[in-house]
């Protein structure tokens, strides 16, 4: 297991700049950054995997984000799996409040004890520490104008309203 390679999941369902943030900042202080989509059980996606790793892709070379960055996917099994699959000793999370912190520690301390792996949580810029995928696609949903939110590759998709492919 290698603390130098690192694992940033999230369901990116869009990604959004407070994302980009989180994984601007991630890869600077690993070798190696995995940036994973992964599929939530819990949540109906408006975005197919394949286009969220797409849009990713797009929106961390618009951003020039510099670094060993590889964004995939994953969508049977454990996070850790996956981890463990890429050699990772690192997972990191983006936080924004209290709820995500009660959210994301059950979660850090299974996974820490399953594989070894370790959870880095990181603080927002203040800038972002409020906006969500939720929210955006609301916003979305009802004509609002989101590129204050997101990368321009996905305010460009979100603007011609061609989600689905």
């Amino acid at each position: 297991m290698n603390n130098r390679i690192a694992v940033v999941p999230g369901s990116f369902d869009p990604p959004t700049l407070g994302h980009l943030d989180v994984i601007r900042r991630a890869a600077t202080l690993y070798d190696t950054l995995h940036v994973l989509v992964v599929h939530n059980p819990d949540k109906e996606a408006m975005l197919p995997i394949a286009r969220r790793v797409s849009l990713l892709e797009q929106a961390i070379a618009e951003a020039g984000i510099a670094g060993d960055v590889i964004v995939a996917s994953w969508s049977v099994g454990l996070l850790v799996d996956y981890a463990a699959e890429v050699d990772a000793g690192v997972l990191v999370k983006g936080i924004r409040s209290q709820v995500d912190v009660a959210y994301e520690t059950p979660m850090a301390i299974v996974n820490r004890h399953l594989t070894h792996v370790e959870t880095v949580f990181l603080l927002p810029d203040p800038a972002h520490a409020l906006v969500s995928s939720s929210l955006v696609r609301q916003v979305a949903a009802l004509g609002g104008d989101v590129t204050p939110f997101v990368p321009p590759a996905v305010a460009r998709l979100l603007d011609t309203g061609t989600a689905d492919g």
